[in-house]
């Protein structure tokens, strides 16, 4: 079966832990890898601490007036998107995205963030309602760790998310998607579960990146450029070596970043992603395949497909690597959070 093939089994609901190690016949590592995960648990302290603040403040990039109309981006998911494991207000993924757009648009930026410390996709629901009541002109979602943890099938977890992005498309809002993290580099996980991992959540990478962009949404890559860097510098894990450090949510926001730029009109270079097809558009479980093996990879939805493909059915999309027009320099050490009164 091929990649892609088996990817969008994955999205569909046909394959799933259970059975995966039912096809591997080694009852013997199963019972490894549970002990491992209870062992994992036990190591991994639990969160109880809130993140930094990072809901209804407004950011303006050095030089930007504060009394210019705001653009107003929205932060959801999970403790990912709160930006746990931070310390201060500046280095919450919020804040970062704020900043950088700001810089980018010379306007001020108002972030408002319903992201929840320990959230799974099943509770999207509650955070999209309350963007909806106010729709942002984008919203940046981080979710898929928790339903990994929790054991949660993609064809459970995925279809959450996908109506969150559709409700937010529907009220005019742009979206951008992180795709689930690679846990196989997760200190506290031992092998052969690090392994399983790794591999569970490539797969959930995966049919994130078929339901956002069959929803209209925009995904990127975290995983696999995250995953070497994580490995080697544990500066950019908390003192939980789990969650992200200040740093390593630097590295995660920037990464996204220029999609961001993209989806609100701004300054960005684009080249294709795929070394395969250069720029052409392919079937969107082939393109999901191929992203969470290629670090920073977006993933778009296009109507443009092969001539030799105008019969076929279902979503086609682009890989792109994306970058903004000219350099941004990061402020968010001099960047200045103002009050929403402020701001027009």
């Amino acid at each position: 079966m091929s990649r892609a093939r088996r990817v969008a089994k994955i999205a569909g609901g046909t394959v799933g832990v259970g059975a995966g190690l039912a096809a591997t016949g080694f009852a013997a590592l199963a019972g490894i890898m549970w002990g491992e995960g209870k062992l994992a648990k036990r190591r991994i302290p639990v969160a109880t601490d809130p993140p930094p603040a990072s809901d209804n403040i407004v950011w303006a990039a050095p030089g930007v007036s504060p009394v210019r109309p705001s653009i107003r981006i929205a932060i959801a998911g999970d403790s990912s998107a709160a930006g746990y494991g931070a310390y201060r207000e500046r280095d919450t993924p919020a804040a970062r995205f704020a900043i950088g757009i700001s810089e980018v648009a010379r306007r001020p930026v108002h972030v408002t963030s319903v992201a929840v410390v320990g959230a799974e996709s099943k509770d999207l629901e509650p955070q999209i309602d309350a963007l909806i009541a106010n729709p942002p002109e984008l919203a940046v979602i981080m979710i898929g760790v928790n339903d990994v943890t929790e054991g949660t099938k993609p064809a459970v977890a995925v279809p959450y998310l996908e109506s969150a992005v559709r409700r937010l498309r529907a009220a005019g809002t742009e979206v951008v998607v992180g795709t689930c993290p690679d846990l196989g580099v997760i200190a506290p996980i031992a092998q052969p579960l690090r392994t399983w991992a790794r591999r569970l959540s490539r797969q959930m990478a995966a049919a994130q990146t078929i339901a956002v962009v069959r929803a209209g949404g925009t995904t990127v890559s975290l995983g696999d450029l995250l995953g070497p860097q994580f490995a080697g510098r544990r500066e950019l894990f908390a003192e939980d070596q789990f969650h992200p450090s200040a740093e390593g949510y630097r590295v995660a926001t920037n990464a996204m970043l220029p999609s961001a730029l993209d989806a609100l009109g701004l300054r960005t270079r684009a080249r294709s992603a795929s070394a395969f097809t250069t720029r052409r558009a392919k079937p969107v479980a082939k393109a999901a395949a191929q992203a969470v093996a290629r670090p920073g990879t977006e993933v778009q939805p296009t109507a443009d497909r092969p001539l030799t493909a105008v019969r076929a059915n279902g979503t086609w999309a682009r890989l792109r690597r994306r970058r903004p027009k000219g350099r941004v320099v990061e402020h968010s050490e001099t960047a200045t959070p103002v009050t929403p009164a402020t701001t027009g």
